[in-house]
């Protein structure tokens, strides 16, 4: 899968604050494009830890075992890069906690997924990523408060529905590879409502800039096929693999999408933001 874009960084913002007594000190503020990017980058973690868990699956089942670490590699540098974006959370006192947490899950996540794919390490990574998608998700919660532009819930919520497609696809494998214990059979379905749902959400929100209505749009003639290829379990037991391969591929598909629909929920979140100034 090809990386996923990247939003433009603004210059920051330095606000003197002038005490008695006291040195003037510089004090970064940012601007709305650099908001912006922070509730994507973030968005972006979230997704990549059940995205790297759906593709540990996948060479654990074999499916084109070498393609699938190869993307884990390259998913993996991508995760470092958001952190290294992030990096100015680390400092501030609002995001510092999450952040931190965040990271210290993620060097963990990083190191299991070098291990050789089986039960254990399989339930192990999985077990990290859905650690790692609350952390990110609870940071991105946390820098939006930042902002004011009622458009950042959108980025949010798309970002979320990103996520939400590589979960999808996670469950569905591990149900091709048997695992149809109650958990992940409610787990998948309430994930797949919750995408319907949000993709509404978003369809209808009367935020919407034309730009981002035809993102949606086109999210939504994705939704169609993935949801097709996620909506029969039985065909998860054909011998051949091909079912759980449409899923994967598909997966695939709807993240570019919603990460180009993201993309542009955070142009219109940092156009909002300029707005209200």
């Amino acid at each position: 899968m090809r990386c996923f874009s990247c939003l433009s960084l603004f210059a920051t913002v330095f606000v003197l604050i002038v005490a008695p007594s006291a040195p003037v000190l510089a004090v970064p503020m940012p601007e709305a494009g650099s908001i912006a990017q922070d509730i994507a980058s973030a968005g972006r973690l979230r997704m990549q830890s059940q995205r790297l868990a759906k593709l540990y699956q996948l060479a654990a089942l074999g499916m084109n075992a070498p393609a699938a670490q190869r993307q884990i590699a390259a998913a993996s540098q991508e995760v470092d890069n958001e952190f290294l974006r992030l990096t100015r959370h680390a400092r501030q006192p609002p995001t510092q906690r999450q952040f931190a947490r965040s990271e210290a899950i993620w060097q963990e996540l990083r190191a299991a997924l070098k291990n050789s794919p089986g039960r254990a390490s399989g339930e192990r990574v999985n077990q990290l990523a859905d650690e790692l998608m609350l952390h990110a998700g609870k940071l991105a919660m946390q820098i939006e408060i930042a902002g004011e532009a009622p458009i950042g819930r959108l980025l949010d919520l798309s970002s979320r529905l990103n996520m939400l497609s590589q979960r999808l696809a996670r469950l569905y494998l591990l149900a091709h590879a048997g695992d149809r214990s109650q958990g992940v059979l409610t787990d998948l379905q309430q994930a797949r409502l919750e995408f319907a749902s949000g993709l509404r959400e978003l369809d209808t929100a009367r935020e919407n800039s034309p730009a981002s209505r035809e993102a949606i749009a086109l999210a939504k003639n994705q939704w169609i096929f993935f949801e097709l290829a996620i909506g029969d379990l039985d065909q998860a037991k054909r011998a051949d693999g091909r079912a759980a391969q449409n899923v994967a591929t598909s997966s695939e598909r709807i993240a570019q999408v919603l990460d180009e629909a993201s993309a542009q929920y955070a142009r219109d979140y940092a156009l909002g933001l300029r707005a209200a100034k």
